[in-house]
């Protein structure tokens, strides 16, 4: 049965909560968000520095380079490999700053979201079934003599709604917009636009023990609260069968090694040891080249490493009068039933920084479905077209900062926290119903409490 948190041991740290670990003990220290991978940073750089207990700081280093290269078409001397057909030709053009990308404006073409695709039916891993022509990826970009598979936008309609005050405010809702397609698009053809995550803290949630996500769940809602968060079960490569899914927007990536080299070859057309055959236009090809794999396995896991041992923000403001009050209103609402505000990792293989660190993620790692409003009709692996994962939530409120933007959820259509919070249903309906009914100042509060993450 999924184990609940709405006491008031997550506020005052009572004695007696140390056999859970996901409920602080006291005297701990709240404020380190990513424990000894904590920094004390709320600039512009909040995001990209190394984890101030990294024992290999030359590794991280060294995979920082590998994250900020851009690679070229082949034949080249240095990085070549690029495409033919790719999203952008840097991890570091989607994750800038390391932080989240942004969805486009009406009419302007993707730059760093991007557009998931497949067919109806399951692939032989599993996974979502690659639309033919196509794959599992858009890609809008292209080497010189090859078409982009198709261009892509985004168009915004908008609805108002109002809180039970009075006060009225507007949610948008993004359409897919596909253009200029090389070949004909499957009618049939599923959309799902992704804007790119924030990459730091990853090694932390790599290294949470699988029982203790395992336990978080209740997937028939045994204790008849309305919440059935479950895990998504994917491919692993690496293992050649099933693992529990950790990262993606769905929970579809096992590992940050497999997400790095699918970001490789799915992003830039890099073909790597894990995934050693390009999929352009949705089929094997090659370049001509006796070039394959394009990129070694020590780049590809230089860049893990990076991801795995960046830096978390620590919390600011947790004495603060309206972040206390706007803590208590989000245990009220039943938001930690969903965003698990603390767990203890276990030991990650080669990543001492992040093993047996008491962390504040506020996330529980699992698959929700939430609601229509939210869907993509897209199902992967085990996650329906309305299940996503639960988003961490730490450094949310230095987004606007680090980022130049305050853009949320799995497509950036939040323009700011709050209407995040509004665009929650399904198994979070209550929880936003509750804060629809709260009073303006309360309301306030929610959001200087997340701001404080």
């Amino acid at each position: 049965m999924r184990i609940r948190i709405l006491s008031l041991c997550l506020l005052l740290a009572v004695v007696g909560c140390s056999d859970d670990p996901v409920t602080p003990e006291q005297g701990e220290d709240r404020s380190l968000s990513g424990g000894a991978t904590t920094i004390h940073n709320a600039t512009t750089q909040a995001f990209t520095f190394p984890a101030p207990n990294v024992a290999d700081l030359d590794r991280h280093l060294d995979g920082d380079l590998a994250f900020e290269a851009s690679f070229v078409s082949a034949p080249a001397v240095i990085n070549p490999g690029l495409g033919p057909v790719f999203n952008n030709n840097a991890c570091a053009v989607c994750h800038v700053g390391n932080g989240r990308g942004f969805p486009p404006a009406a009419g302007e073409e993707v730059k760093t979201m991007l557009i998931r695709v497949s067919i109806p039916g399951v692939a032989e891993d599993g996974g979502p079934k690659p639309a033919p022509g196509f794959g599992g990826q858009l890609n809008s970009k292209a080497v010189f003599g090859v078409a982009p598979e198709a261009r892509a936008s985004i168009d915004w309609s908008e609805d108002t709604h109002q809180f039970a005050d009075g006060e009225v405010y507007s949610l948008r809702t993004p359409t897919v917009v596909l253009s200029d397609p090389y070949i004909p698009l499957p009618a049939n053809m599923m959309t799902s636009a992704r804007v790119a995550p924030p990459i730091f803290g990853r090694g932390l949630l790599e290294a949470i023990n699988q029982s203790d996500i395992l336990a978080l769940a209740d997937e028939s809602d045994t204790d008849q609260d309305g919440i059935s968060g479950r895990p998504n079960w994917v491919y692993d490569v690496t293992l050649a069968g099933e693992a529990l899914g950790r990262f993606g927007l769905k929970a579809n990536q096992p590992t940050l090694l497999q997400q790095a080299a699918a970001a490789y070859r799915n992003d830039m057309g890099i073909t790597n040891p894990i995934f050693p055959i390009d999929s352009a236009h949705g089929q094997s090809q090659s370049d001509g080249l006796v070039d394959d794999p394009e990129l070694d396995l020590e780049t590809v896991a230089l860049a893990a490493f990076y991801t795995q041992t960046l830096a978390v923000p620590a919390r600011r403001d947790l004495n603060d009068p309206a972040v206390v009050k706007g803590e208590q209103i989000f245990q009220a609402a039943n938001c930690v039933a969903c965003h698990t505000p603390r767990f203890v990792t276990g030991t990650l293989a080669d990543v001492p920084s992040v093993s047996n660190q008491i962390i504040y993620p506020f996330t529980d790692m699992l698959l929700h479905d939430m609601g229509d409003g939210l869907a993509d009709g897209r199902p992967d692996f085990l996650a329906t077209g309305n299940e996503w994962r639960t988003p961490p939530l730490w450094g949310s409120g230095l987004t606007g900062l680090a980022q130049g933007h305050t853009f949320f959820l799995h497509d950036g259509r939040a323009r700011n926290l709050l209407e995040a919070v509004m665009w929650h249903g399904g198994e979070a309906e209550a929880a936003r119903d509750y804060v629809s009914a709260l009073s303006a100042a309360d309301r306030a509060a929610l959001i200087k409490f997340l701001e404080s993450l």
